[in-house]
């Protein structure tokens, strides 16, 4: 990847050996490793049996999970907050769970729509609970940056599983618990 790189930077106009940027492929290459980390985690790695019987039937929400990851068609970031909820059916998460769930598909090259089904569909597989609901807003620089250039957009997707999607009464509080408060 480092010599891609170079080779970047060659085709843009600028000069690899400059000081300022002799060590600019290694840094790119170690960035990259990260931001697409998720490709290599491992779910039940990361859940790592934090699963507990419980006969709780109330929501549980993680709200404004900062989430960063990388447009699939520019690669550049986009970046928000989501929101995960889920109805348990005799089981619950260990709450930092989530997040990290969340970081597993959003460190992969991504579209938010697609990225937004993945976290739902990640809990519902772990979790069989009666209902999941995500919802993410996010800026996107390749819309801030470039093209359109709306600084000021955003974009809502959302993913609505089993009683989330049924029920009104459960849709209508999730969606008032995310907007309460939320930035």
């Amino acid at each position: 990847m480092e010599n891609l790189i170079e080779e970047i930077l060659k085709q843009i106009g600028e000069d690899p050996t400059r000081e300022g940027l002799m060590k600019t492929p290694n840094r790119v290459k170690k960035a990259y490793d990260f931001l697409t980390s998720g490709y290599k985690a491992d779910l039940n790695q990361i859940v790592n049996g934090a699963i507990f019987e419980e006969n709780t039937t109330g929501m549980v929400l993680v709200r404004d999970i900062e989430m960063y990851s990388l447009c699939e068609h520019h690669l550049l970031p986009f970046y928000g907050r989501a929101h995960v909820a889920y109805i348990p059916n005799k089981k619950i998460i260990g709450i930092s769970k989530i997040p990290r769930i969340v970081d597993v598909f959003a460190r992969r090259l991504q579209v938010q729509e697609r990225l937004t089904d993945q976290i739902a569909q990640a809990i519902q597989e772990t979790l069989d609970p009666l209902g999941v609901g995500v919802v993410i807003k996010a800026k996107h620089l390749c819309m801030m940056m470039r093209g359109v250039e709306k600084q000021n957009s955003e974009l809502f997707t959302s993913s609505l599983l089993g009683l989330f999607k049924t029920d009104p009464t459960t849709r209508s509080e999730f969606l008032d618990l995310i907007r309460t408060g939320s930035h």
